[in-house]
């Protein structure tokens, strides 16, 4: 039966498809093409000439075997191959190399596409914002000639995206889905702020800063724990920069986000601490180092600042440090402490 295969083949290469690939995957594909014809033969395999433009079908039937007793369920044998390429399976051969073909096609694309993005994953990159009227939940991101794909639950709340518009975005996942590449993007995740920072601070990328945590309400508020590896260096003034331009570029790329840089510590207290800025805290108490919990005392006029609208400071406080955070008044602490020890006092006369 005739077919193309050296014009098969030189499209194949050009899509840098090899041709073993291709045959294999042609051979099978008529094989099973052939099986679903009338009378065919259980047993078969399919031969391609090149030179010659056509493919063979061999075929081989199925010889019972005497039972004996040692062998009472004998396998058959089979007999010798024979031609039994249908005469009219011209059609539905094209067909089903045209089939094949596109099968590689979209497999090689999508190797190509799934190569280009394998190392992107965890990093940030820029795109253009395209609108499908077919998929108005989702925010599609065309990045060259691929499209990522920015789902609603990474979008940031009060967010507009519109059509053409440039977007930095972090990539969550790169993966083979049901329709080819699925690339993830996100603009809510707390990854993004590092990255961001990393493009504006050059001590992030020396090493000489470590950025130790990040809390994140994507779209009001991001909190970020830093530390220094090198002596001499500042790590809250290497990420706020000069007259703050370091972190207002950081922002500009956020919206109206807001952004609290704290120390980090390894003394829980100090870090509880510091994690509740811009609040001041008198004193922190380690109430249980398994448990993670502690309570600090603030003063009065900075209850409100501490907590923070809708308990968004303490929320992202506590996010940050990963410690059950309490929060008291230091005056009215300061007056039980007092009570307490003239109790004391009192009991011992």
């Amino acid at each position: 039966m005739e077919l193309d295969l050296a014009g098969i083949h030189q499209l194949a290469a050009g899509q840098g498809i090899d041709a073993e690939t291709l045959d294999d995957a042609l051979s099978e594909a008529l094989r099973l093409a052939y099986l679903k014809t009338p009378h065919a033969a259980k047993h078969v395999r399919v031969e391609l000439d090149e030179r010659a433009g056509t493919f063979t079908i061999w075929a081989q039937d199925e010889i019972p075997v005497e039972p004996t007793e040692d062998n009472p369920h004998p396998a058959p044998q089979l007999g010798e191959e024979y031609d039994d390429t249908p005469r009219d399976f011209g059609r539905l051969a094209a067909a089903t190399a045209r089939q094949v073909i596109s099968q590689l096609f979209r497999k090689a694309e999508d190797d190509r596409v799934l190569g280009a993005f394998a190392g992107q994953k965890g990093k940030l990159i820029t795109g253009v914002v395209q609108q499908d009227a077919k998929d108005p939940t989702n925010v599609h991101i065309a990045v060259g000639d691929v499209e990522a794909l920015l789902p609603r639950r990474e979008q940031v709340p009060g967010e507009r995206y519109r059509h053409g518009e440039r977007l930095r975005v972090y990539v969550v996942n790169v993966s083979r889905g049901l329709r080819g590449p699925e690339i993830i993007v996100s603009r809510s995740h707390p990854e993004l702020v590092r990255r961001l920072f990393e493009r504006e601070v050059p001590e992030l990328v020396s090493g000489a800063v470590s950025i130790m945590a990040i809390a994140r309400e994507a779209g009001a508020r991001t909190k970020i724990a830093v530390k220094a590896n090198t002596e001499g260096v500042n790590p809250k003034g290497a990420l706020i920069g000069p007259a703050g331009s370091r972190v207002r570029a950081v922002m500009e790329n956020l919206g109206n986000e807001k952004i609290d840089i704290v120390d980090w510590s390894a003394d829980p207290a100090k870090f509880v601490a510091a994690a509740l800025s811009p609040a001041v805290a008198t004193d922190v108490q380690v109430i249980s180092e398994k448990n993670k919990t502690a309570i600090a005392f603030i003063h009065d006029d900075q209850l409100s600042l501490a907590i923070g609208k809708e308990g968004q400071n303490a929320r992202l406080a506590a996010k940050l440090t990963g410690w059950k955070i309490g929060i008291e008044s230091a005056e009215q602490h300061k007056a039980k402490m007092a009570a307490e020890r003239d109790a004391s006092s009192g009991e011992a006369e």
